[in-house]
């Protein structure tokens, strides 16, 4: 089948709320710099409380991922839950207004619109607090067949994956797409999401993924391996993917693609001041390019190891 968009993306619809804290600020609150806690409405209400001024934007992991594919010329279609309520209305707009398609209809009851508490550290690390409202009730339901058929690539985003539902709609999508010849992929999204349920991720992997998105904590929690290279091997030996793109913070990033293994150096920067959402432009770097029926190629003899990368056709 044609394909209408580059990649459709299942994830959190959400609101952010970014501010900066201090260390003292997560020690307080008991929060473990750099991860992700799923918290109820009454305990976002309270941190909401307790912060500074912020920045409130649309956002979510794979949301942030659309919003870079359409950045880069990318045409994409989003599939995520929001209600009828002014964080909905927001969402939807930026959405539009960025050239991504979300025709999900909003919920006129239940949950609120989800909210995360985007909370960025002096050494610019980003330690969110997610209250998922009315995002955690998608469900095979909300799934929108006929955009995971006419999508290059259906992206699908870790942080969705508690429910029983989205768990269930994570594999209804990937057939989504393989019956229509598409390709399917995941990021992992958090270690601790993966430490919840890793058997369940293990399954999803080895059966209906095609590309695997994951930093090093989260592959190592993955494969319960306590050294990165180990969880390399692991992931080598059983080639359950075709294509796995593990980041490392300013290690950069090893792509691995069938007997080839890329190590990709980090570009310097003078200064590092906000990680949010580098994990998500990452993947839409990636997955703009995958979409164009590139792939990852081994260097030319004479490019510097862990620089320049050259892509050709699949």
């Amino acid at each position: 089948m044609a394909a209408v968009f580059d990649v459709a993306g299942i994830g959190n619809a959400l609101v952010d709320v970014v501010t900066h804290v201090d260390d003292g600020f997560l020690a307080e609150q008991q929060l473990a710099k750099g991860t992700m806690t799923l918290v109820d409405s009454n305990t976002a209400d309270f941190l909401y409380g307790k912060l500074p001024p912020g920045i409130e934007v649309s956002g979510g992991s794979c949301a942030n991922t659309m919003a870079a594919l359409a950045s880069l010329g990318g045409k994409g279609a989003y599939i995520g839950k929001v209600k009828a309520d002014y964080f909905g209305q927001v969402f939807r707009h930026d959405m539009d207004s960025i050239g991504v398609e979300f025709s999900n209809e909003a919920s006129p009851d239940g949950p609120a619109t989800g909210r995360c508490l985007v909370l960025v550290s002096p050494d610019a690390q980003r330690t969110m607090c997610t209250d998922l409202g009315a995002a955690s009730t998608l469900g095979v339901g909300d799934l929108k067949g006929g955009v995971i058929q006419n999508s290059r690539v259906t992206y699908m985003e870790g942080y969705l994956f508690d429910r029983p539902e989205a768990q269930r709609a994570f594999v209804r999508a990937a057939e989504y797409a393989h019956d229509s010849g598409h390709k399917v992929s995941i990021t992992l999204s958090d270690p601790f999401c993966v430490d919840r349920h890793r058997d369940a991720f293990r399954d999803l992997v080895a059966e209906h993924i095609d590309i695997l998105f994951a930093n090093d904590e989260e592959i190592m929690s993955l494969y319960e391996a306590t050294v990165f290279d180990d969880a390399i091997q692991m992931l080598h030996a059983r080639g359950q993917v075709d294509i796995a793109c593990l980041t490392r913070s300013e290690k950069g990033s090893v792509i691995i693609h069938g007997d080839e293994v890329h190590v990709i150096d980090a570009e310097p920067v003078r200064e590092v001041v906000d990680t949010t959402g580098a994990g998500d432009f990452y993947a839409a770097g990636f997955l703009y390019a995958a979409s164009r029926r590139l792939r990852p190629a081994r260097s030319s003899p004479t490019t510097a190891p862990g620089r320049k990368r050259i892509w050709r056709r699949w």
